[in-house]
């Protein structure tokens, strides 16, 4: 019994915190934008199922809370679902049931009849806002904790490695690597650790001269926290010495909004690397994979903080919040695919209707939703595939039968 509470507070509160607080600011910037342009809402919702708790504002918008807190939504005025999937009728019959029921003038509420620009504008707030999140969190916990950070010039090169065999050298600085340059060790480490196998120009600082070295990091294989291992790149370098740089507001704001940028940057290259086939398609994770990495780098955490003499609950704070930033970035990306049901699928049907001057016909809508949510399922089963197939649970089991 105290294993499995052990197990509740380090793998499932984290994630369910994380997963509640990034989805809804996703949606809350959906409701945000919309209102500003008086847009209709029925609806906003904290969790999903039954109602713990609900009540309406001046406006008539219904606030719940629901029993499962994995998420929210905001249900627009005249939509079927809370997925914003438009009527089966077409507009001017949902236009004719709003006259005949509410008047004239009644429709130009609703989010169905607003310009292009502003339901164009209402669709992006949702990834806006996840990417704002990303950037206050990682702001935040700059300026809060400070940043750790290790000179970019090299201690050691390990014999073998892909540095030694580029040349790298004890003492060199690392600058940049193909024409973006470097404030550190972690930089550098990000760069890499992507790019298994990949040749990378390296811009170095050797006595004072600058030199270009050619180098393609040797992919390892590395125990990951969403379970099992991961392939990433390895140059095979030790840096100078370690410090924690405290910054300024200004300053903190500017960090956090880098790193968004790095992360966003970063996840496309990533997945770029897989859709070519350079990389296997088993990095890819789902929930059961988030929830897992949350756990494991919570005891992590916790464990280290103890072993340090540091408040363990300020250390988790600043997980918690590294964490939200970098899921929140992957949400913001992944609803921007063009794959209808999420939010970049609504921007291809906003798209259409842009060039044609026509929103796309019902049955093209229908379709288009059908194929993305096989789409979705297809790609959320493939993830949690791999997430299973990483816990130690599925190979203790699986050993049985071996």
């Amino acid at each position: 019994m105290l294993i499995f509470l052990q197990n509740v507070a380090f793998t499932v509160l984290p994630f369910v915190v994380l997963i509640t607080v990034v989805v809804t600011v996703h949606e809350f910037g959906h409701f945000l934008v919309a209102r500003s342009f008086g847009v209709a809402v029925d609806r906003f919702a904290i969790g999903f199922g039954r109602s713990l708790v609900s009540w309406k504002d001046r406006a008539g918008v219904e606030w719940r809370i629901g029993w499962l807190p994995l998420g929210g939504y905001v249900k627009f005025s005249g939509d079927e679902n809370a997925a914003s999937v438009p009527d089966k009728n077409d507009l001017e019959s949902l236009r004719s049931s709003i006259i005949a029921r509410e008047g004239p003038g009644a429709e130009l509420r609703y989010l169905h009849f607003k310009p292009l620009w502003q339901r164009t504008l209402i669709i992006l707030a949702g990834p806006a806002a996840n990417f704002l999140l990303a950037s206050v969190a990682f702001a935040v916990c700059i300026g809060v904790f400070g940043q750790a950070t290790t000179t970019a010039r090299v201690a050691k090169v390990e014999a073998g490695s892909a540095a030694a065999v580029a040349g790298i050298q004890p003492g060199d600085l690392i600058k940049g690597a193909d024409g973006r340059l470097f404030r550190d060790f972690e930089d550098i480490r990000a760069y890499v650790q992507i790019r298994a196998g990949v040749p990378i120009d390296f811009l170095i600082d050797r006595g004072g001269h600058d030199i270009h070295v050619l180098a393609r990091p040797h992919p390892v294989q590395e125990a990951s926290p969403f379970g099992g291992a991961a392939t990433v790149g390895l140059l095979g370098l030790a840096s100078l010495g370690r410090e924690v740089r405290h910054y300024g507001p200004i300053e903190a704001i500017s960090l956090g909004v880098n790193q968004t940028w790095e992360a966003t940057t970063s996840t496309y290259y990533y997945l770029g690397r897989i859709v070519t086939g350079q990389m296997s398609a088993d990095q890819l994770h789902g929930v059961i994979g988030m929830a897992h990495a949350s756990g494991e780098i919570t005891r992590q955490v916790v464990t280290q903080a103890r072993q340090a003499g540091v408040n363990w609950a300020l250390a988790e704070s600043q997980f918690l919040l590294q964490f939200i930033g970098l899921i929140s970035v992957s949400v913001g990306l992944f609803n921007l695919l063009p794959i209808p049901v999420l939010d970049g699928g609504h921007l291809l049907f906003h798209a259409y209707e842009w060039v044609t001057r026509k929103p796309p016909s019902m049955v093209l809508q229908a379709a288009g939703y059908r194929v993305g949510l096989a789409l979705l399922v297809g790609l959320m089963l493939f993830a949690a595939w791999n997430d299973i197939q990483r816990l130690p649970l599925f190979h203790s089991f699986g050993s049985l039968f071996s």
